[in-house]
């Protein structure tokens, strides 16, 4: 097991979720979080109750960083409309999160990294900026000498997952086209996201 697998396998323990709905999760065998008072059960805080909320969001988009995840919660608190909706919008508007939808790549880990290797066309030219905020109609594109991939060929083959809607996917020309950014129930997370608490945690 690769030390980016243990990492992402040790937020589902944590957090006690299957958060991408994988096979391999520890979850799937033991749903306490690791340490010798994992099974201990105590009544969550709503302070608590918001922390995990937050974790779990950070955690499903590749462990964002706290910086740039309080810069979503800021600039989705300043548009028009639901922030917790704007914040699902700007979150699923990141390029290896189109990438990791659109099953190019197995693993939102695996699509960051394969945008930071240059491996992505947005319009036909190359951007390897995995935070970068894709536009609808955009066209995402592997390049073709990186279609052959190991990587790639076990994305598109997965049957772990399906292709939400909001993206039209060619796998015979391995591109896509971001169609329009998703409403929240049209986001196809494996476990139940609360981005009401999320935000909730952020203007406290």
């Amino acid at each position: 097991m690769s030390k980016r697998e243990q990492s992402k396998y040790k937020i589902n323990r944590r957090l006690g979720v299957n958060l991408w709905g994988r096979p391999k999760s520890p979850v799937n065998k033991r749903e306490y979080p690791p340490g010798q008072h994992g099974q201990r059960r105590r009544k969550p805080t709503d302070y608590g109750t918001q922390l995990q909320a937050k974790q779990k969001l950070k955690g499903y988009y590749g462990s964002i960083g706290e910086r740039q995840f309080r810069r979503y919660y800021q600039e989705a608190s300043r548009r028009r409309g639901d922030s917790g909706e704007r914040l699902i919008e700007l979150l699923e508007r990141r390029l290896d999160a189109v990438v990791y939808r659109a099953k190019f790549v197995p693993t939102v880990f695996a699509a960051r990294q394969f945008v930071n290797h240059g491996h992505i066309l947005v319009n036909g030219k190359r951007v390897n900026i995995p935070s970068y905020q894709v536009k609808d109609g955009d066209e995402i594109q592997i390049k073709a000498k990186s279609r052959e991939m190991a990587l790639v060929l076990e994305g598109v083959e997965s049957q772990e997952r399906d292709v939400p809607e909001y993206i039209q996917v060619d796998h015979k020309d391995m591109k896509a086209r971001y169609v329009r950014a998703p409403k929240f129930e049209d986001v196809p997370y494996p476990v139940k996201m609360e981005p009401n608490l999320v935000i909730e945690f952020y203007s406290r």
